[in-house]
């Protein structure tokens, strides 16, 4: 009789295969367990000797916090409220220059200060490298700068073969910034005070020069007549805050949209200004004037003008000396006493595992392919 044929089966197909037997599995690996503890601890013994061929690296350690900037408290603000009309245009777009932690870490991490310490250590000779670009990513490698936001301090890392010249580097880090900071103005009390003394310089050019103009007028009872003292000072006067609102109304319309409401307000500001002046210049003549009376105009309103950005100058100078732009050293970087890389028990330990798990794998392997082997 012939055997019966199920449906959905086809005579000679072979039984799928099974699945993987885990405890076949296991079995083969224990009858293997001699060269699976042996050949790793074997190959981490010889990591670990490999490891004394290294050149040992010493990591030094300082920590510092960058300059504050800002004068603080109600005085800062005080001083602030003080300088007028040019104030905010001589602070536009201060707020990101102030001294952030990562401005200075960028500063740290700059070619000019890499270039520094180059020429300082002569690390280009002691790296045995043809190129400063090399010696300059060398080290950057053995550099390692962070800001931590929560305390405020910067930490400055550098690994050397040396522990002595480990702990300068790391301190001349440090030292360097001091430098450049000193002749930078990075800080929005700097920017006002030199702003202002550039405007005060060429203020008292043109004031010396209206003086001179003035002197060689000479003097008339009928111009003194036709121009009152207090009408020419009050035209100096106004004349004078017309041109501080005109030069802080160029500077914001960098900053600021058309229609923001603080231009809007310092545009109508200056229209009314400039209408205060047209009917100043209307009260008198000065066509049929001597010349005198415009000149003594131009003086008297380059006295008016020089008068007020000298103030703003010796307010932003005060302000300038309440900031601190000192860098004050947390943890000085000391001599290490002991070695930071190699990590030689962490090296071994990490060969043993690495080759216990791929010989595991490769047995593991061989027996699943022997397994699914016909035979």
């Amino acid at each position: 009789m012939t055997q019966p044929t199920f449906q959905g089966t086809t005579p000679g197909a072979t039984a799928p295969a099974s699945d993987i037997n885990l405890i076949d599995l296991s079995r083969e690996l224990l009858r293997h367990w001699r060269r699976l503890i042996l050949v790793p601890i074997a190959a981490g013994a010889l990591a670990l000797g490999a490891t004394y061929l290294m050149t040992p690296q010493f990591t030094a350690r300082t920590s510092f916090l960058p300059p504050q900037g800002g004068s603080g408290g109600g005085l800062g603000a005080a001083l602030s409220a003080s300088l007028g009309s040019l104030a905010n245009l001589a602070g536009a777009g201060g707020g990101a220059a102030k001294g952030s932690g990562d401005m200075y870490v960028s500063l740290l991490q700059s070619r000019t200060i890499a270039d520094k310490l180059l020429d300082r250590f002569q690390l280009q000779a002691l790296y045995k490298l043809d190129h400063r670009f090399e010696t300059r990513e060398a080290l950057k490698s053995r550099s390692r700068i962070s800001f931590n936001k929560k305390d405020g301090l910067i930490t400055i890392e550098v690994d050397d073969s040396s522990p002595e010249r480990a702990s300068q580097m790391a301190n001349q880090y440090v030292e360097e910034l001091r430098s450049m900071t000193a002749s930078m103005s990075l800080t929005e009390a700097q920017r006002k005070r030199t702003f202002f003394e550039q405007q005060l310089e060429r203020t008292k050019v043109k004031l010396t020069e209206a003086q001179t103009a003035l002197q060689a007028a000479g003097f008339s009872q009928g111009a003194l007549r036709a121009e009152p003292k207090a009408a020419a000072e009050e035209y100096a006067r106004v004349k004078a805050e017309l041109t501080t609102t005109e030069v802080r109304l160029n500077g914001m319309r960098s900053v600021l949209a058309d229609k923001s409401p603080e231009l809007t307000q310092l545009t109508a500001t200056a229209v009314a200004l400039r209408a205060q002046l047209r009917a100043l210049e209307q009260k008198s003549d000065v066509a049929q004037g001597p010349d005198y009376i415009s000149k003594y105009r131009e003086f008297k309103y380059q006295e008016a003008l020089f008068d007020q950005i000298a103030r703003q100058f010796e307010a932003a100078r005060l302000e300038e000396s309440l900031e601190d732009n000192s860098v004050q050293v947390v943890d000085q970087a000391l001599v290490p006493e002991w070695k930071s890389k190699p990590k030689r028990a962490s090296i071994a330990l990490a060969v043993a595992l690495i080759v216990g798990l791929l010989l595991a794998v490769h047995v593991a392997g061989r027996h699943l392919w022997r397994s699914a082997s016909p035979r």
